[in-house]
């Protein structure tokens, strides 16, 4: 069995507890845009996945811009200070999934574990899944502890704990 650094299991702990991400795109006149998005993980397919409407401007963006970034940060503590917070930026391309397919379905799966409530959701037909392959991240494990992350470590940090 081979070491596991702490960094990448405080990144395992921080990815699988938080919910909700704040995701960058780019707009059509190139600046960027910044939504908030539940996430779910998807480890045997390296990817984070998510679930938009077709409505929605980040969805359009996606379409036509597929690389992404997702803020996954620890919540804030009263009197702690905020330039410690645990927090990953993580690297990635979008691609939406084909409704049925097995990518689909295993995302499916994974983002209604993560949120049962949303089974309702996963019906509507202006909805669509998107995985986000990892590529990599910047990870911030608290003030003076930074490090980038390439594709495969950052895969690591993705799967369940031992």
């Amino acid at each position: 069995m081979s070491h596991e650094s702490r960094l990448t299991r405080e990144l395992r702990a921080l990815l699988h507890s938080r919910r909700v991400a704040a995701m960058g795109t780019t707009n059509d006149e190139g600046a960027p845009f910044v939504s908030m998005v539940p996430f779910a993980l998807a480890p045997a397919l390296g990817c984070v996945v998510i679930h938009v409407s077709g409505l929605a401007a980040h969805t359009r963006y996606l379409n036509a811009r597929p690389a992404v970034s997702l803020l996954v940060m620890q919540g804030e503590v009263s009197g702690e200070p905020v330039h410690a917070l645990q927090r990953a930026t993580v690297e990635g391309q979008a691609r939406m999934l084909q409704p049925g397919s097995d990518t689909w379905r295993a995302c499916r799966a994974a983002y209604l574990q993560r949120f049962p409530e949303a089974q309702g959701m996963t019906q509507l037909a202006d909805f669509q899944f998107v995985a986000i392959e990892v590529k990599g991240a910047r990870q911030v494990a608290g003030f003076g502890a930074a490090r980038s992350i390439d594709e495969e470590e950052l895969r690591l940090a993705l799967a369940p704990g031992q």
